[in-house]
């Protein structure tokens, strides 16, 4: 079939309805838009005359230029991957495939090779690139530590308790940090410190019901909790308040919280 000028193969037959008239017959091998022309062009079936339809644009078609050369149907798409039809997780020897497969179809049309070569050098560039530059992938890192033993050792011993329980010890622990910002004493916040350990065992002693496993969780968990706030505020977490006692004030705090998850949610 001859369409303005391009010689098209014939390989599927599509039906277009027309107006007014009988289904409109035309082969062609990819689905195609069909749009009302600006000038005349006339399809003739069955010997009757047909409303006038414009082929706007077939990607998948090949056709021939004047010099009956095969066009590239691809030779104007901008996307590498879509130029040469793979998808971006193709492999090298898929894209190598596609690459020789074109080149050998296409080979009488310079234009055609051109822009197949180009697209094949773009993609073999940017893997060259994602090699030498790999993206780290945060989510699965992320995947990866929380899967390690170490962590699943860690996360074994904690448990997460009714939301009665976590809103009593968190409004405990958040009065005491209260107190410490609103009452800072020049010898620090010692009172509030030692109802934050007298809290903590209390709260694990509610959980597991005994004594001595509360005692030395709550005893452990202060003074791991006083260690950590201290490292936290000397190697990396400002001072948060300013005066003589802002270092202590800062450090109760990060003491309080650490002390509510290990009342909170310690097995």
């Amino acid at each position: 079939m001859t369409v303005s000028g391009l010689n098209v193969g014939p390989s599927k037959c599509f039906l277009i309805p027309a107006r007014g008239a009988k289904s409109l017959s035309v082969d062609f091998p990819a689905l195609i838009s069909i749009a009302r022309p600006k000038g005349k062009f006339r399809f003739l079936h069955g010997g009757s005359r047909h409303q006038a339809l414009v082929i706007r644009s077939a990607m998948d078609a090949s056709y021939s230029d004047s010099t009956g050369s095969t066009v590239f149907p691809r030779i104007n798409v901008r996307d590498p991957y879509k130029r040469l039809g793979i998808s971006k997780e193709a492999s090298e020897d898929e894209i190598q495939a596609a690459r020789n497969f074109l080149v050998q179809k296409y080979a009488g049309h310079k234009p055609s090779l051109d822009a197949i070569e180009s697209a094949h050098d773009k993609i073999i560039m940017q893997k060259f690139y994602e090699r030498k530059n790999p993206k780290i992938d945060v989510k699965k890192k992320v995947r990866e530590v929380t899967q390690s033993r170490a962590v699943q050792a860690v996360m074994s011993r904690f448990h997460t308790p009714s939301s009665k329980f976590i809103i009593k010890t968190a409004a405990a622990f958040l009065v005491l940090g209260v107190l410490t910002v609103l009452f800072p004493t020049e010898e620090g916040p010692t009172l509030q410190v030692a109802i934050s350990l007298i809290a903590t065992i209390y709260f694990i002693h509610d959980r597991l019901k005994s004594k001595l496993r509360a005692f030395l969780y709550g005893a452990g968990a202060f003074i791991l909790s006083w260690l950590l706030g201290t490292f936290l505020m000397v190697s990396i977490i400002p001072p948060l308040f300013r005066g003589l006692r802002g270092f202590e004030v800062t450090t109760s705090l990060i003491t309080y919280i650490l002390l509510w998850v290990s009342s909170t949610y310690l097995k």
